[in-house]
C-alpha cells in the first residue's frame, strides 16, 4: 500500500507519443472516456494514438484534447479509496485542466471545450514556424533570465524568456523561434549542459500569448466553474486557490505567464506529502519531481503491471 500524504499530478504537453497508454484500451471504463472525448471533439483519439505519429501528436490542436482524455481516463479507473486520500492536485501547463477536470472543477465536456478553444486561440497568436521552444538544462535561472533579457531588448523579432520553471536543473524557454535560436546558442556557450529546441508547435507561457489570452479570458467569463473538490495548486502562482473568480484569472494569465513547477513541488514538500502520483502517460513529472523532492515516492501511472497491482492493493 503507498503510504503518508498522497498528492496527483497530470502532465501536460510533451509527454505524448504514439501509442502511448495503448494497453489500457483493455480497460473498457479507459476506453470509454476516449469514445466519449472522440463524440465530443469529432476526432478518433483511439485511432491517433494506435495509429498517429509523433508530429501528428505535436499539433498543439491534437495534444491538448489528447492529453486531457489521457489524464481523466486513467482518474476515472483509480480506485475510490486511492482517490479519497488524496491531498492536492497539480498539473503541468495543460495538465492543469485535467487537474480541474478531476476535481469536479469543470465538466470532462466543458474541459474538452477549452482546451480546443485554447490551442486554437494559441495557434492564431502565432504563425506557424515563427515561435519556438526549448529545454535548458545545467544553468541557474538567473544566467538563463539575464540571457533572455538581453536577446529580448535587440529587437521585436527576438524575443525570448523563462516558460517552464521545471527544477533547480532544468528550465523551459519559449518565444520567437530567432530568440530560441539565438538564446541556445548563447546558453551553450554560458556551459549549458543542453540545449535543444522541443517538438511543440506554439510557444506558449510567454508574452506571445497575450492576445491568445485575452480571447480565453472571454471564453472563461461564461464558464460554470465550481470550486474544487479536491484542492488543485496552480501554475501561475503555485499555491492552492478556493476562489472560482481568483481560478479563471489564473487560467487567464497562465497562457503568458511561468509554469512554477519548482515552487509546486516544494509547496508539497512543506505539506509533507509522502508519495506523488503521475496520472497520464510517461514519466516526465516524475523525473522532475525527484530532482526537487528526492525524500518524496515518485510513481508514474502508466505501467499497466504497476496499475494492475494499485488497483488490487484499494479495490474494496
Amino acid at each position: 500500500m503507498i503510504g503518508g500524504n498522497l498528492s496527483l499530478v497530470f502532465p501536460g504537453q510533451g509527454s505524448q507519443k504514439p501509442k502511448m497508454l495503448s494497453t489500457f484500451f483493455e480497460n473498457s471504463k479507459f476506453k470509454d472516456t476516449f469514445k466519449e472525448a472522440s463524440s465530443i471533439i469529432g476526432i478518433d483519439l483511439i485511432d491517433l494514438v494506435i495509429n498517429g505519429d509523433k508530429d501528428v501528436l505535436a499539433k498543439t490542436e491534437i495534444t491538448q484534447p489528447l492529453m486531457l482524455t489521457a489524464g481523466i481516463a486513467m482518474w476515472r479507473i483509480l480506485p475510490l479509496k486511492l482517490i479519497s486520500r488524496i491531498k492536492f492536485l497539480a498539473g503541468h501547463s495543460l495538465g492543469e485542466f485535467s487537474a480541474l477536470v478531476a476535481a469536479d472543477s469543470i465538466s470532462f465536456e466543458n474541459g474538452l471545450d477549452l482546451v480546443t478553444q485554447r490551442a486554437k486561440f494559441m495557434q492564431e497568436a502565432v504563425p506557424f514556424g515563427k515561435g519556438g521552444i526549448a529545454a535548458i538544462i545545467g544553468l541557474p535561472l538567473t544566467i538563463i533570465n539575464d540571457t533572455c533579457d538581453k536577446i529580448t531588448t535587440i529587437n521585436n523579432d527576438l524575443l525570448v524568456s523563462p516558460a517552464n520553471l521545471n527544477s533547480p536543473n532544468q528550465t523551459v524557454i519559449s518565444g520567437t523561434k530567432k530568440g530560441i535560436d539565438l538564446a541556445i546558442n548563447q546558453l551553450k556557450e554560458q556551459g549549458a549542459k543542453m540545449a535543444v529546441s522541443l517538438p511543440m508547435s506554439v510557444p506558449a507561457h510567454c508574452s506571445l500569448m497575450i492576445e491568445a489570452s485575452e480571447k480565453f479570458a472571454l471564453l472563461l467569463e461564461n464558464l460554470n466553474l465550481k470550486e474544487p473538490s479536491i484542492p488543485i495548486i496552480q501554475n501561475v502562482t503555485a499555491q492552492n486557490h478556493y476562489q472560482v473568480e481568483e481560478i479563471k484569472d489564473n487560467l487567464s494569465k497562465h497562457l503568458y505567464s511561468p509554469v512554477k513547477w519548482l515552487d509546486t513541488i516544494l509547496l508539497l514538500k512543506s505539506q509533507k506529502i509522502k508519495t506523488i502520483l503521475e496520472c497520464g502517460p510517461g514519466k516526465v513529472l516524475s523525473n522532475l519531481n525527484k530532482q526537487i523532492f528526492s525524500e518524496c515516492d515518485n510513481l508514474p501511472l502508466d505501467d499497466t503491471e504497476y496499475f494492475n497491482k494499485l488497483i488490487e492493493q484499494y479495490s474494496e
